[in-house]
C-alpha cells in the first residue's frame, strides 16, 4: 500500500451524514446537477440501445462518468462554478484506467449472472421461443432466493470498488491499485458503508413511488455522495 495514502475509520453514523452533505451541495446548484445527471442518463441509454457494442461501451464508460461527478463535486467544494460541461471532465485524465475498471466490473457482473443461472435462475428464452414476462414470472416462483443472492453479490462488488474511480482520478492510481485501496477502505468502514448502502437503497425504493418522480432528486444525491464519501474516508485521513 502507498504510504502517502491514509484511510479514516469512520463511525457507522457517517454513512447517513454523507447524504446530508450531498443534499447541501445539490441545493447550491440544483439546475446544474439535474442537467449533468440528465445528460449522463441520456448518453447512457443512447449507448445501450445500440446492439451489443453500445451496451458494452456503456458499461466500460460508467467509471469515467463517475470520475466526472467526483471532479465536479470537488470543484464545487473548492468554490468554483460548475456546469454541464463538467460531465466530460473525467475523460481528460486516466481514461484507460477508468475504462479498465468498467471492463473488470462488467466481467464480474457477467460471472455473477452465469452463477445465478447455474443455481437455477430461468432465462428469458427456452429452446423454442422467447418467454413472455408473465411466463417468466411464473418460472421465478420459488427461486426468488437466487435473485436475492445475485443482488447481494452485485451490491457487494459495487461496494468494494465504490472509491476506485476517484482514487484513479485524484491519485493517478492504476486500476488494480485503486481497487485494492477501495476494498481496504470499504472493509475499514463497513459500518458506514452498510448504513450508506441501506439508505441509498431505501431512497431509490421510495423515489420510484409513484411514477419514479423522486429519482429527479435521488439520482443527483447518489452521484454527489460518491465524492462526499471518498473525501471523508481518504482526504480527511
Amino acid at each position: 500500500m502507498d504510504a502517502n495514502i491514509r484511510v479514516a475509520e469512520l463511525p457507522a453514523s457517517r454513512g447517513m451524514a454523507w447524504f446530508a452533505e450531498s443534499f447541501r451541495l445539490f441545493r447550491q446548484a440544483p439546475a446544474t446537477w439535474l442537467a449533468i445527471c440528465a445528460a449522463w442518463l441520456v448518453l447512457t441509454l443512447g449507448l445501450m440501445i445500440v446492439p451489443i457494442v453500445g451496451a458494452v461501451a456503456s458499461n466500460f464508460l460508467q467509471p469515467v462518468f463517475f470520475a466526472s461527478f467526483a471532479i465536479t463535486a470537488y470543484k464545487q467544494v473548492a468554490g468554483e462554478r460548475i456546469s454541464v460541461r463538467d460531465l466530460w471532465s473525467g475523460f481528460r485524465h486516466h481514461v484507460r484506467e477508468l475504462v479498465n475498471l468498467g471492463a473488470l466490473l462488467l466481467m464480474v457482473q457477467l460471472a455473477i449472472v452465469i452463477f445465478m443461472v447455474v443455481l437455477g435462475l430461468p432465462t428469458l428464452t427456452n429452446a423454442e421461443r422467447e418467454l413472455t414476462m408473465q411466463e417468466y414470472v411464473e418460472l421465478l416462483q420459488g427461486k426468488e432466493w437466487i435473485l436475492a443472492i445475485g443482488f447481494l453479490m452485485m451490491a457487494l462488488v459495487r461496494g468494494l470498488v465504490w472509491f476506485a474511480a476517484p482514487l484513479i482520478t485524484f491519485h493517478g492510481m492504476s486500476t488494480t491499485q485503486a481497487m485494492r485501496w477501495s476494498l481496504y477502505a470499504a472493509i475499514a468502514n463497513i459500518g458506514a458503508m452498510l448504513v450508506y448502502g441501506a439508505l441509498l437503497l431505501g431512497l431509490f425504493l421510495v423515489a420510484v413511488i409513484p411514477w419514479a418522480l423522486g429519482l429527479i432528486f435521488v439520482i443527483p444525491l447518489a452521484v454527489i455522495s460518491t465524492y462526499v464519501g471518498y473525501r471523508e474516508v481518504f482526504e480527511a485521513a
